[in-house]
């Protein structure tokens, strides 16, 4: 009994020691501690997180490059390829317009906004101005012309992952069009610079837990928790339908491949703490792409799928838009018709679509649907303004899982889904290894092999030596019985 009690300190420093997601809590919990009872220091520290951000942000677009050009040139079939991107922007599709019905069927029952009794003239629209920077979202040509790379460092400078798939899938065309004998040195410095990417992403997610107390202490420093009285209700809608939306999905998910989303949801819980610390979908997005690859999917499918997702399927966004324009329309007494309420739907399906890296997106996105209705005044949006932050937990949580879903629910379709190895996966059978680490986890077997089947030169010289010595003694012993005969004999 004495010896058992040291072992529990010795765990628990072990565990914090080794384990990603233990560090990652504790420093969610030390940055609510700092940022409430020290607001001064919790702004000081809000650069640790920026900090981590920017880092990741700088290896997605080379990642991206090298995972889809890989992916396409081994799979070696361009057409299969297509297939994946329309049926992931299918897919997209039908979810987002699933969570935008869903909120607003939630906003109609549950009505946040009701009692609120706002005067929209009291309401300062510049505020919103000053989110947004008085920018405007794209249309729907300018976004798609925008995709389209008009440098190909531009593309990678500005971190532009659309640009990016775009040069990419040229790239991996190109690679199988010319075959592996006229370009044999390409696509393996391509996969070489995808090991090294791997192992940059491993160095900088060292530094996650700082990253985390940094974002969590400046946001309860920043914002405190009064928002929680004063919106309560809306936080609580929204992040009850994310929570049914999940639901769904998971249900979707089971239909489709068999795999459980509680699983995977254990299998990346180091990721989905980290994305929810940081408020950043795209500081996980390297790590989800290694586990998807390693949960039996194809890497062509992981490739197209999961960045394109962090353009075009904003499921949490969606749920938060719709949810959100109900809450500012019942705060200053309006009451949508079926007929609105459908413009509300149609007019968020497109501009949803160019929200990804927009400053103030969910503001224009909001701003454009009110001014399409024409019945909500556009200063109402500042409503939301004291709220924004406190829902980008449920933002990211929802769109991060959303993008995996499809990952496994395109791959499924495309027959690009190895189900057994996904089940052993989120199971636990078989063990997450970082990239860099596996590759050397699988030299390190083929080395002991390779040394085990090479002979011991030294053992069989020292035989040799002694089976001649041998053979001389004998040769010796025989010339002395000829010259010396056994006495005996005669």
């Amino acid at each position: 009994m004495s010896q058992s009690v040291p072992s529990i300190p010795r765990r628990a420093t072990r565990l914090l020691r080794t384990s990603l997601f233990a560090q990652v809590a504790c420093a969610l919990v030390l940055g609510v501690l700092v940022g409430r009872l020290w607001p001064e220091v919790a702004t000081a520290v809000q650069p640790l997180g920026d900090g981590f951000v920017r880092l990741i942000k700088a290896m997605i677009a080379p990642l991206v490059f090298c995972v889809v050009v890989a992916g396409i040139t081994k799979a070696g079939d361009l057409k299969a390829f297509g297939r994946i991107g329309l049926k992931a922007l299918i897919w997209f599709e039908v979810a987002t317009t699933v969570a935008l019905v869903v909120g607003l069927l939630a906003g109609n029952l549950v009505r946040p906004g009701d009692g609120m009794n706002v005067d929209p003239a009291s309401l300062d629209a510049s505020a919103v101005d000053e989110k947004t920077g008085g920018g405007e979202l794209p249309s729907t040509s300018e976004f798609l012309l925008h995709s389209l790379p008009d440098s190909a460092v531009g593309a990678f400078a500005e971190n532009s992952l659309l640009q990016v798939l775009v040069l990419s899938c040229l790239v991996g065309a190109a690679l199988l069009h010319l075959g592996n004998t006229k370009v044999p040195a390409i696509l393996p410095a391509i996969e070489q610079a995808q090991e090294v990417v791997f192992a940059v992403v491993g160095f900088i997610m060292k530094l996650a837990p700082l990253a985390v107390f940094g974002a969590t202490a400046h946001l309860v420093g920043e914002y405190g928790l009064g928002a929680l009285s004063t919106y309560g209700k809306l936080i609580g809608v929204c992040y009850a339908v994310a929570l049914m939306f999940l639901v769904l999905l998971g249900i979707a998910l089971k239909v489709v491949s068999g795999i459980s989303l509680w699983k995977f949801i254990r299998y990346t819980r180091e990721e989905m703490l980290l994305a929810l610390g940081t408020a950043s979908s795209e500081t996980v997005m390297p790590r989800m792409m290694q586990k998807l690859r390693q949960a039996g999917c194809r890497d062509d499918a992981v490739g197209l799928v999961l960045p394109t997702g962090y353009s075009f399927n904003l499921d949490g966004a969606s749920i938060y838009l719709s949810i959100g324009t109900l809450f500012i329309a019942q705060a200053v007494g309006v009451d949508l018709t079926l007929g609105q309420q459908v413009t509300v739907v149609l007019v968020l399906m497109l501009t949803s679509k160019g929200m990804a890296g927009v400053p103030g997106s969910a503001f224009l996105a909001l701003s454009a649907t009110a001014s399409a209705l024409g019945v909500i005044p556009a200063g109402a949006v500042a409503l939301l303004l004291g709220v924004d932050r406190i829902m980008d937990a449920m933002r990211v949580a929802t769109n991060l899982l959303g993008n995996c879903v499809a990952v496994f629910a395109v791959s499924r379709w495309e027959g690009a889904l190895d189900t057994r190895r996904a089940k052993k996966v989120l199971s636990g059978e078989i063990a997450f290894v970082p990239e860099q680490e596996s590759e050397q986890e699988q030299e390190r077997p083929a080395q002991e092999a390779e040394r085990s089947e090479q002979p011991d030169l030294t053992g069989e010289a020292d035989k040799g030596d002694q089976g001649d010595k041998g053979e001389k003694a004998l040769a010796a012993s025989a010339s002395r019985t000829a010259k010396d005969p056994d006495p005996t004999a005669s």
